[in-house]
């Protein structure tokens, strides 16, 4: 078996991470592969915003959570209202992905950056996990200050986040995958 599908089959989202901030030739690293990640007609309408600053990220969660809470969806009221609610799970290390919004194909863009920033990480012995909750950061129109503390251009919008993070030990099973939602034809 190759190293690549190697790296496919041992990644799995990581929710515990080491207070350890990762390196910064990890961190470069990981961006040069989400950098490298195949968008339509190689537009490059993607910006990465990488956050180690925790205070920053403890603001971020905390509108985060506020958002959750006065959107009054039950589920998300559920989970925002828990006291160990951190919607990055308390990673060091954070990317957040955003798009042209006008840009064709964006969405499909950032989540394949957001795959080889997954990939590289695991590659590196770094723990990831995909985060799309993260998007309440912005769900109100106050929410525009904060785009501009993290430098996100204007006309951008979130897509997905990626929290980072030297893994703690824990090694959770592969879930189960459905094999009846492929049809091969030949």
């Amino acid at each position: 078996m190759n190293e690549i599908i190697r790296v496919i089959k041992r990644r799995r989202s990581i929710r515990k991470f080491k207070d350890e901030q990762i390196a910064d030739s990890e961190a470069q690293e990981i961006l040069n592969s989400a950098l490298l990640a195949p968008n339509a007609m190689n537009r490059q309408k993607l910006h990465f915003t990488l956050i180690q600053n925790k205070d920053l990220l403890d603001k971020m969660v905390q509108r985060i959570k506020k958002n959750m809470l006065d959107s009054r969806i039950a589920p998300l009221v559920d989970r925002a209202s828990s006291p160990d609610y951190n919607t990055f799970y308390n990673a060091p290390t954070v990317i957040l992905i955003s798009g042209e919004e006008k840009a064709p194909f964006i969405q499909i863009d950032c989540r394949a950056a957001a795959q080889n920033i997954t990939l590289a990480s695991e590659s590196l012995n770094i723990g990831s996990c995909l985060i799309t909750s993260s998007g309440y950061l912005f769900s109100i129109y106050r929410d525009n200050d904060l785009k501009n503390e993290l430098g996100i251009p204007t006309g951008y919008s979130h897509i997905c986040t990626v929290a980072l993070g030297y893994k703690t030990g824990e090694d959770p099973p592969t879930p189960p995958r459905n094999p009846d939602v492929v049809n091969h034809i030949k």
